[in-house]
């Protein structure tokens, strides 16, 4: 098992910058896959990054370019950089841990984008 604590909400506006922070309680390497995933009101929920074992990224469309996940080992942390942020970024944003079948998911972290 794992848990998952994520931090580094707000309210930001338009074509600011946010990163969040997401604390697992083991180790990283013993987690096959970490990543975030956020759901607005009234939709489903979006993965919008993932980062291996090994290091390597993948991103959703909707947020390439913008958006970086990473991760700090002499930490223990992996974050996710927000860039450029719009409107349509807001939700709550959720840090997911994949370990063989499970699946493990944090208690989100509310992100606004507002003028």
């Amino acid at each position: 098992q794992v848990q998952l604590v994520e931090s580094g909400g707000d309210l930001v506006q338009p074509g600011g910058s946010l990163r969040l922070s997401c604390a697992p309680s083991r180790n990283i390497f013993s987690i096959d896959r970490m990543g975030w995933a956020r759901q607005a009101p009234g939709k489903q929920r979006e993965l919008v990054a993932i980062i291996s074992n090994g290091g390597s990224t993948t991103y959703a469309d909707s947020v390439k370019g913008r958006f970086t996940i990473s991760r700090q080992i002499t930490a223990n942390m992996v974050y996710l950089q927000m860039n450029n942020l719009k409107p349509e970024d807001t939700a709550i944003y959720y840090c997911k841990a994949v370990m063989g079948r499970e699946v493990y998911w944090g208690q989100g972290t509310q992100v606004t984008v507002s003028s």
